[in-house]
């Protein structure tokens, strides 16, 4: 049997197209086109411009780290994010990112994002590849939760520095 394409209208594949942080009221967006043209050219545009002059970012930096690429096996990054472990993992993170308009599905948008992003990218996971495979016209990425987040993974560094630094100390 034959359908009418009417019929079969399958939408789109979505990707983000707009990173938007969000902090109570404020929000400000980078656009992800303006990421991957500052990744390929190395020159930085519209906002990602200026958040690079004001925070003293070096631009080369920056570039570097959106081109870096963590090879991973598709299907044990896939087992990994469906037990307790990824659960509680996905959960966590998407207090810090989620759609910007359904919070509520941010785990399994965060499970795709990540799967697909490794598969479309012949195994390698990239800032890049994630934002193209996120399915959410915007993503929201929240300023509070990122903070206290890094401030989390901060002082655990700090914590862990001083544990393996400080006992051959009082030895000298």
């Amino acid at each position: 049997m034959i359908f009418p394409a009417a019929v079969l209208h399958i939408p789109p594949v979505l990707a983000t197209e707009n990173i938007v942080f969000v902090s109570g009221a404020f929000r400000r967006t980078i656009f992800v086109s303006d990421l991957e043209s500052f990744v390929e050219t190395g020159v930085p545009v519209g906002l990602l411009a200026d958040l690079l002059r004001f925070s003293k970012q070096n631009p080369k930096t920056v570039q570097g780290m959106l081109k870096t690429e963590l090879p991973l096996p598709v299907v044990l990054t896939s087992r990994l994010l469906y037990t307790r472990i990824g659960e509680a993992i996905l959960t966590r993170a998407t207090a810090v990112i989620h759609p910007l308009r359904a919070p509520q599905v941010g785990i399994p948008a965060l499970r795709s994002a990540l799967v697909l992003g490794v598969a479309e990218n012949n195994g390698k996971l990239s800032p890049i590849s994630f934002l193209r495979a996120y399915p959410a016209e915007e993503m929201a990425v929240d300023i509070p939760q990122l903070l206290g987040l890094l401030k989390k993974a901060s002082s655990v560094s700090e914590l862990v520095r001083f544990f393996s630094d400080a006992p051959l100390d009082g030895l000298k």
